[in-house]
């Protein structure tokens, strides 16, 4: 419902019913004005463009404050590496209106980030940056998103490197006994290093050798939902945990009351150092990798697989893993050459029998 009418001072109103509906009106000295926004509105409304008028001069920085503090009751960790994003972001666009931000300006972006930092960080500056984007047309900011495929930098590939046994074992003998249940938790239990951290005796199963992850270091939540659950482990290696464990923590450190996943770190890069091979940057996380692919060299399924490492969907397993599992060429090759194999079988004997 849309109407002009004149007041009696003289001046123009001009008001229609919005999408939302909530009533928009506009005051003008001259008729023609008042028409001009009313048939911009009536127009948007109708190519589905239309956004509430108070909000459409919302800068970038205004709108990522009032999405940064509804993003704050994520987990800390989320929210902190968020801000790092909004930064840049801010930098970039932040005192532009929103609804000027064109995919051209955001290629652009993309390549200059690009000469500064890793492929992996600059597609994830992108991704919080659609997300941002996503959440103001949803909340009727701007009517589209200028970010697509079209202005995605390219994918890391995630190829991460996995240690050799040989690697793991020296990493082990290279630790203090006191942190030797870091390496046997990594890489044969998949823990990640605040999990590691908190893991105490009361949360591991002696008889029917098993683990329950349940929280991280300093009370922490976990990092999904679900990272929470038990994991099933060899005796033999429960047996060597046990053997090293503290009073209270798996990970006892030099004075036996536990550590925290920061000092873990620590011991570990001095640690790492001085095993031939690793790369500079290999984590205590990185021996997850190794645990994973323990699972697929034995034959596991990706079902398993990504319950034994905790992922939160098949699809993460895939997304890092998908290049340790058999090759494709050789296992198709075999599975059609059985089936050929079986069907020349029986003709072979049929010819036989027929000759005779």
């Amino acid at each position: 419902m849309a109407s002009i009418k004149q007041r009696p001072d003289g001046v123009w109103r001009a008001r229609y019913v919005g999408p939302d509906g909530k009533e928009y009106a506009k005051h003008a000295k001259l008729k023609r004005d008042a028409q001009a926004w009313l048939d911009d509105a009536t127009a948007a409304m109708q190519a589905g463009t239309w956004v509430d008028p108070r909000t459409s001069k919302m800068t970038v920085g205004e709108w990522l404050d009032k999405w940064e503090a509804g993003y704050a009751g994520n987990r800390p960790g989320t929210v902190r590496s968020a801000a790092t994003h909004l930064k840049l972001i801010r930098a970039k666009f932040g005192t532009r209106q929103l609804r000027s931000i064109r995919a051209s300006d955001v290629k652009t972006w993309m390549a200059e980030l690009s000469e500064k930092y890793a492929r992996s960080y600059v597609y994830a500056i992108h991704r919080r940056l659609s997300q941002v984007f996503t959440d103001a047309v949803h909340d009727g900011v701007v009517p589209r998103s200028p970010i697509s495929r079209r202005t995605s930098p390219p994918a890391a590939l995630q190829r991460p490197y996995v240690a050799t046994t040989a690697q793991v074992w020296a990493l082990y003998d290279a630790l203090p006994r006191a942190y030797r249940n870091m390496l046997l938790l990594g890489a044969f239990v998949g823990l990640r290093p605040g999990e590691i951290a908190a893991l105490t005796r009361s949360d591991v199963d002696w008889d029917s050798p098993s683990i329950e992850v349940r929280a991280q270091h300093d009370g922490a939540e976990l990092k999904t939902e679900a990272s929470a659950g038990v994991v099933p482990i060899p005796a033999d290696l429960a047996e060597m945990l046990k053997a090293d464990a503290g009073e209270t923590h798996i990970v006892p450190g030099v004075f036996g009351r536990g550590v925290t996943a920061w000092h873990l770190n620590d011991v570990w890069a001095t640690t790492r150092a001085t095993i031939e091979g690793l790369p500079d940057g290999f984590r205590i996380q990185d021996l997850r990798h190794y645990f994973a692919s323990l699972l697929i060299a034995a034959g596991l399924d990706i079902k398993v697989v990504q319950t034994r490492m905790r992922h939160a969907t098949p699809m993460v397993t895939l997304r890092t893993y998908a290049h340790l599992w058999p090759d494709t060429d050789d296992t198709s090759r075999a599975a059609v050459g059985a089936v050929l194999e079986a069907r020349r079988g029986p003709s072979i004997v049929d010819d036989n029998a027929s000759s005779q």
